[in-house]
Formats: structure tokens, C-alpha cells, sequence
């Protein structure tokens, strides 16, 4: 049985991304941060997969944290055939890269490019010995050009960063059955996170060309595409999913 880690993988976008690969007869492990009332709630809803899931807590953003999933995933099941780097800090708030706290800044570069780094160092070997294995990391449209984008300075920082991580991953990887590719959701907020395709075409979404929101579902149905034993000729891809909506520097002021 193939085994997925998937962070932050209890609520939004990352919940639905760990329904996909239950889905698909895969176990799970499910890392999650603070929110143990939304872990109880979910051992109860996922009840007929808990034989083949489990739910680590840790900050990505700590390297004993990352350690001790990757452990425990070892200790379980054995594998690691699907790392999802679904975990990826952001603040909401829009400032300057001069309005920052030097505690802010670390976050966001801790917990979008140092995390990935050092799941990478526990995880490869384990795929390398396993002649198979998917990464996917997180970015943002055009990550992989590079742009500025107003008021995300660290965040866009980490992303680009990781850009090239992910396809120098690709690379060095390949021989092994490893591929290593960059999603890059589009402007989903809020409810359409955990929403279903079949929701979202229920609300007239003016300002996204195809008419409808993303969802978490797009999300996960891309992931889990990339990730079958068959999609190995995509790797070292950057792949946006975003309807047609431009998302960087929609704001002018």
C-alpha cells in the first residue's frame, strides 16, 4: 500500500488533498500544527480509514518537529512513496517588506523553503530505496518567472526559492523513480478551500474567467494526477491552477 505525508493536511486545501489519496486506497499520515478539536472531529468523520491513517502534530517550521513526523511515519507504515508540502505559512496582511518584523520574516522562509529542505533529507532516501517516489510543493502563479509581488515580499521569496529547489529536485532525483513538481493554486479563499467542484459551479464567481471559484477538489484531483505511477513524465513542472484568474498585484494601492 503506497503511503502519503501530507502537512497540513487536516483543514482547507490539505484536507482535501488527504480525502483524495484515502480515496485512492492510500494510507495516510496527516500532519497538523494546534487545532486538536478539528483532529477529534476528524477521527470520527474519517473513522472507516483509521486503520490506515494517523495524525503526527508539528510546526513545519521546526526542524525536531519535521523530524519526528517522518519518524513516526516510519515507525507506522513503513514508506514514503508521496511527500505533499501542502504546509506553507502566510501572512494576510498586506506590508511592505520595510514594515516587517524579523521574526515574520523567518516564518515565512522557515515554513515555505527551510521545511521543504529538511522533509526532503529524511524522505529521499526512503524513496530512493523504494525505486518511487512524488514530491509536490506549493507556489504561486508565475513563481517560476520570478515576479515582485507588492506586500508578499517573504512569502514570494521563499516560493521563487523554492521554484528552483523543486525542479533541481527533479533532476537529481529522476533515476531514482523520483519526481518532484510545483502546484500553484489560484485565488481560493475561505469556505471553497474544503468546497467541491460541483459547489462552485453553483456561485457565479465574476471575476475568475471560467466563471466559478477554485476549490480544494481542483487541488487535489491535480495532485493526485501527478502523483500516479504513470504521470512520471512530468517532473520538474510548475502547473497553475487558477481558472484564468490573475492573482499577483491585483492590488495598486
Amino acid at each position: 500500500m503506497r503511503h502519503a505525508v501530507i502537512t497540513a493536511g487536516s483543514k482547507g486545501i490539505g484536507r482535501k488533498v488527504t480525502e483524495e489519496f484515502l480515496r485512492k486506497g492510500c494510507s495516510v499520515t496527516v500532519n497538523y500544527n494546534r487545532d486538536k478539536d478539528k483532529i477529534n472531529e476528524l477521527i470520527k468523520e474519517w473513522e472507516p480509514y483509521k486503520e490506515r491513517l494517523q495524525f503526527v502534530q508539528g510546526d513545519v517550521t521546526r526542524k525536531d518537529d519535521i523530524a519526528n513526523i517522518v519518524e513516526m511515519t516510519m515507525s507506522r507504515f513503513g514508506r514514503i512513496d508521496y511527500l505533499i508540502n501542502n504546509a506553507g505559512p502566510y501572512i494576510f496582511e498586506r506590508k511592505k517588506l520595510m514594515d516587517y518584523e524579523d521574526n515574520e520574516w523567518y516564518e515565512m522562509i522557515d515554513g515555505n523553503l527551510n521545511a521543504v529542505y529538511h522533509f526532503l533529507k529524511l524522505t529521499i532516501p526512503v524513496m530512493r530505496k523504494q525505486r518511487f517516489g512524488r514530491i509536490i510543493t506549493y507556489g504561486f502563479q508565475d513563481a517560476e518567472h520570478s515576479p515582485g509581488w507588492k506586500y508578499r515580499s517573504a512569502f514570494s521569496a521563499a516560493k521563487v526559492g523554492l521554484v528552483s529547489l523543486t525542479r533541481t529536485i527533479a533532476l537529481e532525483e529522476a533515476e531514482y523513480g523520483i519526481t518532484a513538481n510545483m502546484v500553484c493554486p489560484g485565488d481560493i479563499v475561505g469556505e471553497m478551500k474544503e468546497a467541491d467542484i460541483e459547489t462552485a459551479r453553483q456561485i457565479k464567481d465574476e471575476r475568475t474567467p471560467i466563471g466559478r471559484s477554485g476549490t480544494g477538489e481542483d487541488i487535489a484531483r491535480l495532485i493526485g494526477f501527478i502523483c500516479d505511477k504513470d504521470s512520471d513524465l512530468i517532473t520538474g513542472s510548475i502547473i497553475s491552477a487558477s481558472g484564468g484568474i490573475h492573482v499577483v498585484n491585483r492590488y495598486k494601492n
